[in-house]
């Protein structure tokens, strides 16, 4: 009802209101595009209005997304680095900080750039965050394996090494993804930080071993990373078969050089799901230097067809 009303969850009326309110905001952006998919538009139109809701909770002076509460205030003081505490009311972030959820919106990761002052600004936060000095462990159990305040170990920061695709920036995913698989999953009992978490660490390492994350689940796109892996055979449900090959690749050869899609030159820093399911092949060529392949890549698409927020 607070949702609804104020369009943000007011802090001390509702545990973790900041979290609780971008993650609703995404959801509500899915609901948008089911209702696209089915041909109700009122109800496309009213979830797309929700969907963008995560700019309620959105400072403009800190640019950060924070507790705000039940006048519409802020609540003070903040520090962006700061856990929750376990008091009901003093709860802003479920098992996290500002710079970690910062980065949730994954349906309109342009509309978060253009908050931020655009693109280059977007991509000095992104520096910013995988750079801040450490402070020593978190005491909130899942927040671990760190790079600067970047938390491998917990779900809300997984899509963010990915985010410099969308900023003209491939090469730093490349690079980071590669540190993140390198150094945050060992063959163990004890192999990877974190909680596994219905399977989620090893979803991560299973796509970025491929060379690709669905930063936005729902959009019917995946987002280059850093492959792992020689040659995968993907065998579809319907019967076709998608092979990706990584030529060249070695412990030094980590940065993407060039991609060809069943034979053909590919400019683009993701792929269709729909071009997987149709079956094919998907080489990346690599090598040790970073390349601007792909820096001048026209925006990432949501799904094909469905609900555009930023054409």
């Amino acid at each position: 009802m607070h949702y609804l009303k104020k369009g943000y969850h007011p802090n001390g009326l509702v545990r973790t209101g900041v979290s609780v309110t971008l993650e609703h905001a995404y959801d509500d952006w899915t609901v948008a595009l089911a209702a696209n998919k089915s041909g109700d538009i009122n109800v496309k139109n009213e979830f797309l209005k929700r969907g963008q809701y995560f700019e309620n909770v959105w400072d403009t002076n800190t640019k950060f997304f924070r507790a705000k509460l039940n006048n519409g205030k802020f609540r003070e003081p903040f520090d962006p680095r700061a856990y929750h505490r376990e008091d009901f009311h003093d709860r802003d972030y479920t098992e996290g900080n500002a710079w970690q959820y910062l980065w949730f919106v994954p349906h309109d990761v342009y509309g978060l750039a253009d908050m931020m002052g655009g693109k280059k600004a977007m991509a000095d936060k992104l520096d910013q965050l995988f750079t801040l000095p450490y402070l020593g462990e978190s005491t909130v159990g899942d927040v671990s394996g760190l790079i600067g305040d970047y938390a491998h170990g917990n779900e809300p920061c997984h899509h963010v090494g990915y985010l410099y695709n969308y900023v003209g920036q491939p090469w730093k995913t490349q690079k980071l993804i590669h540190q993140i698989d390198k150094e945050f999953y060992k063959a163990a009992p004890d192999g990877y930080i974190g909680n596994e978490d219905a399977g989620q660490m090893s979803a991560w390492y299973v796509f970025s071993a491929m060379g690709f994350y669905p930063v936005n689940p729902a959009g019917g796109i995946y987002v280059f990373g850093s492959p792992l892996l020689e040659e995968v055979q993907m065998n579809l449900e319907n019967g076709n078969k998608f092979t990706i090959k990584a030529n060249n690749i070695s412990k030094e050869n980590i940065y993407i050089q060039s991609v060809k899609l069943n034979g053909k030159p590919y400019k683009n820093v993701w792929i269709k799901h729909g071009d997987i399911v149709s079956g094919g092949t998907l080489e990346y060529n690599m090598g040790s230097k970073p390349s601007k392949w792909g820096a001048k890549t026209k925006p990432v698409p949501y799904a094909d067809g469905t609900v555009q927020l930023n054409d």
